[in-house]
């Protein structure tokens, strides 16, 4: 039997198969990280802050680094495809893994759902003898069957999906590197005079470079799937650190790179930039077609999504039934090793929000997107915290790690408080407030429950 299509016990429940490879998990963190935040939310993150905002997609990309190398440390440790549930569980009590894993799946279930209106409002747009919602029904098919045939089916669409987004990316660096060299003439000036020219570099200060920040952190939502899928590769702990290592820094360099060429090459306050910037820099290259085309990466960049949040909602469903924080019934895995009702309960859930999004359109969605609008500084915290937990519980009882992030315990404190000056920077801000506090409610909400059913469990014990 090869590697490819062993068997292995997550969370000591029944098996998932072993059917992903290094070169996939590779690509679905790249894949993960570049998605409609950086083709679209950059524009509105640029026209608060202006080219400082560089320095805010530097400050975020350097705490997803330690994020995401955290939670590598935990997974080489111990492979799960409760990932960070399964560790804040050992970390920090059933309360702690319950409320954290329950908080990502809604929040997964909610993005579906958007994921898959958003992209079906683009497509419907290039056929309109199509309803919109034919391209739901149709994508929502696509994917749960796709998830429905085995992890590999999941790895091979999310491999290509995210192949497309790094090949779209390389090659605007390659038409922004020719215009900023002067191969590619244009009628505007173009170059470092644009970092510092319109109010400067950065016109609105340190407020601008934080509010920026907000925008910038949830862009980088996403990469956190690949912690789950490592469980279910032929290697978790080669694969893991393999990822981290190759992955982080190459998503730094398209981010970066990406927001050095619209800068220099437009002026930080163009009006276009706001509604699409890399459509703005091509458009004023006149390259044809560039509406369609960046339509068409967008869309891509939104299945792609959708299609991991499928996986990584059913997978942590998954985990919270084999850990008795779900009901049973979605820990059933078929013969080809997928959760196959932990799947379908997680797509039912975003029919439901897309059907009540038809019914109230301008009231269901909003809401929803709201209350689960910053679950990923939420859960970054809960990982770093766990974190420090379980990397002080294994020094004191000389447990030999795997796999370590450098420069604990400093690097460990500096980033939780990091993590809370976010939260602060968040209050600040009005949207974004109302963002934090609803899923802060929605978290406390999700703790007293867990800990009234373990309470209700014992007494029934007794």
């Amino acid at each position: 039997m090869s590697m490819q299509t062993k068997v292995r016990a997550a969370d000591n429940s029944p098996k998932l198969h072993a059917g992903l490879s290094q070169r996939q998990i590779s690509m679905m963190g790249l894949g993960g990280a570049i998605g409609a935040g950086l083709f679209i939310g950059s524009g509105q993150a640029i026209s608060i802050a202006g080219p400082a905002v560089l320095l805010s997609y530097l400050i975020a990309g350097t705490v997803v680094i330690v994020i995401m190398s955290m939670l590598a440390e935990m997974v080489a440790a111990d492979p799960s495809s409760g990932a960070f549930s399964t560790f804040a569980h050992k970390a920090m009590g059933s309360s702690a893994g319950s409320t954290v894993g329950w908080l990502y799946w809604i929040q997964l279930v909610v993005v579906i759902a958007a994921e898959a209106t958003g992209a079906a409002a683009i497509v419907a747009a290039w056929f309109p003898g199509f309803p919109q919602w034919t391209w739901v029904l149709g994508f929502v098919v696509l994917f749960t069957g796709a998830n429905l045939l085995g992890v590999g089916n999941y790895g091979k669409f999310e491999f290509w999906f995210a192949f497309i987004k790094v090949a779209a990316i390389i090659a605007f660096l390659a038409v922004g590197a020719l215009v900023l060299f002067g191969i590619i003439p244009t009628d505007a000036p173009v170059g470092l005079a644009n970092l510092a020219s319109h109010g400067g570099f950065a016109p609105a200060g340190l407020t601008g470079i934080a509010a920026a920040l907000l925008i910038v952190i949830f862009s980088f939502g996403g990469t956190e799937v690949v912690s789950i899928a490592a469980a279910e590769s032929d290697d978790p702990q080669g694969n893991i650190k393999r990822t981290i290592k190759s992955v982080m820094m190459r998503i730094m360099f398209f981010y970066l790179g990406s927001i050095i060429v619209i800068v220099a090459i437009l002026p930080w306050n163009t009006p276009s930039i706001v509604d699409g910037p890399f459509s703005a820099v091509l458009g004023v290259l006149n390259v044809p077609g560039v509406e369609l085309l960046m339509s068409a990466v967008v869309v891509i960049a939104l299945l792609s999504a959708m299609n991991a949040n499928i996986y990584g909602a059913s997978r942590m469903l998954y985990s919270l039934g084999t850990r008795k924080m779900a009901p049973r019934s979605v820990t059933h895995v078929t013969g080809k090793g997928v959760p196959a009702k932990a799947v379908l309960s997680s797509v039912a859930f975003s029919f439901i929000a897309v059907g009540l999004n038809w019914i109230w359109p301008d009231a269901v969605m909003p809401i929803l997107l709201n209350v689960v609008g910053s679950t990923i500084i939420v859960i970054w915290c809960f990982i770093a915290v766990t974190q420090y937990i379980l990397r002080r519980r294994a020094e004191r009882e000389g447990t030999e790690l795997p796999l370590k992030l450098w420069g604990f315990p400093y690097l460990s404190l500096a980033t939780i408080a990091m993590m809370v000056l976010i939260v602060c920077i968040a209050m600040t801000d009005a949207v974004a407030r109302t963002q934090l506090l609803l899923t802060l409610g929605l978290t406390g909400a999700l703790w007293l429950v867990s800990k009234a059913l373990r309470l209700g469990a014992a007494t029934h014990q007794r």
